[in-house]
């Protein structure tokens, strides 16, 4: 089941992702010099979700 952007915005947040702005329906985090632009949307596409993901971990 796809995650939500809600749900991936708090895994983004336990890893110490600060949230920089908001704008509509997308929120842009950051984390040193890491920015990444998460859709506030109800069910993510399978290709953004794998890369939010990836991201997420390459960021630790």
């Amino acid at each position: 089941m796809p995650l939500s952007g809600k749900e991936m915005l708090a895994l983004y947040e336990k890893q110490n992702w600060v949230v920089l702005r908001k704008r509509g329906s997308h929120v842009i985090i950051g984390k040193q010099n890491l920015r990444q632009t998460i859709p506030m949307h109800k069910e993510l596409k399978k290709g953004l979700e794998r890369k939010l993901l990836t991201t997420l971990k390459e960021g630790d």
